[in-house]
């Protein structure tokens, strides 16, 4: 059992999933947050763990009459800066916080330095590095037999850039130990309506980024494709592919007598072999992002987060002009721009 208190703001979808994890890890829910009261009440017919939590319709209110040690905030992209910011000044040292981290390269900057000030550690829920889908690649692309990772390139349904897109985006950063460096970018001109509602919209299309070593990731998510998710990592001498919704993976791997021939001998004999392993999921895999952040290592931190809004932010400024390569350093931390990001 973690022996702390925590507040929940935001009791939607991934606010329920939230409570899920905070009950599995032994940790008392204080307090529960959301405009909806029915969603409040949601959250707590069916919380089973520690503590009884009390319900608010705003965050002001909640830290008035709690002080959790821990706040976890599911909410909107668009009001994320401001309500971390609040929980900071009310003197909470611990928080678990949704993404994109902002909607601005500004909130984004802001949040470190509040954070650098008091100490806060904030933890952002790109859980990729916790699943097996880039765990198992991983070991095996750094492993002599493979030759060294080059590309990875994500076909996948309409899945939404800031949505989802993003996660690829800090997979690749830290599988590759690189941060991006260029960013190129081609969106489709309608957007799918958001389920968040109106005022939020997100982008589908391709995304090209590339890191100073030459490694790359392509994401193909057009909203012409409904359906899948698939990622293939390719190396110097085999690739790894992953359907990240039924967890079937490929390996195919040149034989070693064959492994020092040029990379133009793209068809030498290989070795295949099909493996299942388990589909992605969300509990656990947040669970983990979350204990790290009680345990303090190893978590994806805010300085990760905001280097996957500011690519996310290249990319927008690049398909502007027509796909060009944008370079991130050309973009100011403060930059100003607010995009409609959920």
């Amino acid at each position: 059992m973690n022996n702390f208190s925590a507040g929940l703001l935001g009791c939607g979808l991934m606010g329920r999933r939230h409570a899920d994890v905070l009950q599995k890890l032994g940790i008392s829910l204080c307090a529960v947050v959301d405009p909806i009261d029915a969603a409040c009440v949601e959250v707590v017919n069916n919380w089973q763990g520690e503590g009884s939590p009390a319900t608010f319709n705003n965050l002001e209110h909640m830290l008035q009459v709690q002080s959790p040690e821990l706040l976890v905030i599911a909410a909107t992209a668009d009001v994320r800066a401001t309500q971390v910011l609040a929980a900071i000044d009310a003197g909470v040292r611990l928080i678990f916080l949704e993404k994109p981290v902002a909607n601005s390269l500004t909130a984004c900057k802001r949040l470190r330095r509040a954070c650098e000030l008091t100490g806060t550690s904030v933890a952002v829920n790109h859980q990729m590095r916790f699943l097996p889908q880039y765990q198992i690649p991983k070991q095996l692309f750094d492993s002599p037999d493979y030759g060294g990772f080059h590309s990875m390139n994500v076909s996948a349904g309409n899945f939404g850039m800031s949505m989802n897109g993003i996660h690829y985006i800090e997979a690749f950063r830290f599988l590759t130990g690189e941060a991006p460096v260029e960013v190129s970018a081609w969106f489709d001109a309608v957007a799918v309506a958001n389920p968040r509602g109106p005022q939020f919209q997100d982008v589908s299309g391709c995304i090209r980024v590339t890191t100073a070593k030459g490694h790359r990731l392509y994401i193909d998510a057009s909203a012409d494709q409904g359906h899948g998710l698939q990622v293939t990592y390719m190396t110097r001498n085999g690739r790894i592919t992953i359907d990240e919704l039924t967890g079937e993976m490929t390996t195919v791997l040149r034989t070693a007598e064959h492994r020092d021939e040029p990379t133009s001998r793209y068809a030498m004999p290989a070795k295949i072999l099909q493996q299942q392993i388990a589909p992605v999921e969300l509990i656990d895999s947040t669970k983990a992002v979350l204990q790290a952040l009680l345990d303090g290592d190893g978590y994806p931190t805010l300085e990760d987060a905001t280097v996957a809004v500011k690519t996310l932010v290249a990319a927008y400024r690049s398909h502007r002009q027509s796909g060009v390569s944008v370079c991130l350093s050309d973009i100011s931390d403060d930059d100003p721009e607010v995009f409609p990001w959920a």
